[in-house]
């Protein structure tokens, strides 16, 4: 049941003390602790990650989010001598049919966010590396720019040798990245590239602890959703009914999707890993009630009084205040649920956002 509250902005805001952000991850992955809140009797439990086990059961579906983050942070400077960033809001894909130059120059066009001391304009040059740079094309609403990022040689190599992980932005790093958050963050199944910012309720599981799952009869499906830099944007609405969802190209395999209906179909309950992994799935059933193998991209806004086909129980991270993802969370649980764990968590000192802790959120027990 949603009431008036639910569809209002204030009503998702809570405090959190800045001692709470997690700014570097844990020494091992399924360290972290795990907030069990069951829907159905409003209980919370505190436990380990690796606990995750006592509640997944038998024919139960674990569904994660395959999606790559890719080094979309480049640094350089501009003609002029000054320093400027792009931040890359898509994974570049080298223009069709070009295949270089007499000196080997490719391109590929690009979006993305610059951080200068002066915007360059149209016909400007950001420089990178002498085998990388972009011109401007265009300046577009929002601050973003349109690039043509010209490149020598192996694209994918030239942004892992001069870019780096798109951390957000209450991820402080004075010095930039460090070889930490290049391997950290980033889940240990990420296979596909596109993303700028990881799958984040990924990040806890090991290849040791996804091997238990499995062993105890619980089967894994992949899906891919390119998280994209709009997961960062504010609600700027007070009725958030009105707000523009961003969004994320997306790919629902034929294999994914058969594994998730015959799930449904024989009982088990499908498990989402992050809220990527509940907007695919719901995404690529919102025409039938079945999951449906499908791609290309995914604009499902969900909020308080939406009806699930598709997604029982989650595993996600707790996420920042009057946001779209708090708002996903509070569809399923319950809002007042919802900001009642988030109240207990940081009174017991539970780590937030991308490198925090993790919640489990039962909506649905296995069945007797």
């Amino acid at each position: 049941m949603t009431s008036n509250a639910d569809f209002f902005l204030a009503s998702y805001h809570f405090v959190l003390p800045e001692e709470n952000i997690a700014q570097h991850p844990l020494a091992c992955r399924d360290s972290s602790r795990l907030l069990v809140v069951d829907c159905l009797d409003s209980e919370t439990r505190d436990r380990q990650f690796t606990d995750i086990c006592d509640y997944l059961a038998p024919g139960d579906l674990l569904v994660v989010n395959n999606t790559r983050v890719f080094p979309a942070r480049l640094l350089g400077r501009k003609e002029t001598g000054g320093m400027a960033e792009l931040l890359i809001l898509e994974y570049p894909v080298p223009e069709p049919g070009v295949n270089g130059d007499a000196n080997g120059w490719q391109q590929a066009e690009v979006v993305g966010l610059v951080k200068s001391a002066k915007r360059p304009q149209p016909g400007g040059r950001l420089l990178f590396s002498e085998n990388l740079f972009g011109t401007v094309r265009e300046l577009l609403p929002g601050g973003k720019v349109r690039v043509a990022l010209h490149f020598r040689g192996d694209l994918a190599g030239l942004l892992e040798a001069h870019g780096q992980m798109p951390l957000p932005p209450y991820i402080r790093r004075e010095e930039g990245q460090s070889e930490e958050d290049r391997q950290r963050y980033q889940t240990v199944y990420a296979e596909s590239p596109g993303a700028v910012a990881a799958p984040t309720a990924g990040l806890h599981f090991t290849p040791e602890l996804l091997a238990r799952i499995q062993a105890h009869g619980v089967r894994l499906a992949q899906v891919t959703l390119h998280v994209g830099y709009g997961t960062f944007a504010p609600v700027r609405v007070e009725d958030i009914r009105e707000h523009a969802i961003h969004a994320e190209y997306l790919m629902v395999s034929e294999e994914a999707s058969a594994l998730v209906n015959e799930t449904k179909a024989t009982g088990g309950r499908v498990w989402a890993v992050g809220t990527t992994s509940v907007r695919a799935l719901e995404f690529a059933a919102r025409e039938t009630g079945q999951v449906v193998a499908r791609s290309g991209f995914c604009d499902l806004y969900i909020y308080p009084g939406y009806a699930f086909r598709v997604v029982d129980n989650l595993i996600t991270n707790f996420h920042l205040p009057q946001s779209s993802l708090l708002f996903l969370v509070s569809a399923l649980a319950g809002r007042e649920k919802i900001l009642a764990a988030y109240r207990e968590a940081v009174e017991k000192g539970y780590r937030f956002y991308s490198y925090g802790d993790a919640m489990a959120l039962i909506a649905r027990h296995p069945r007797r």
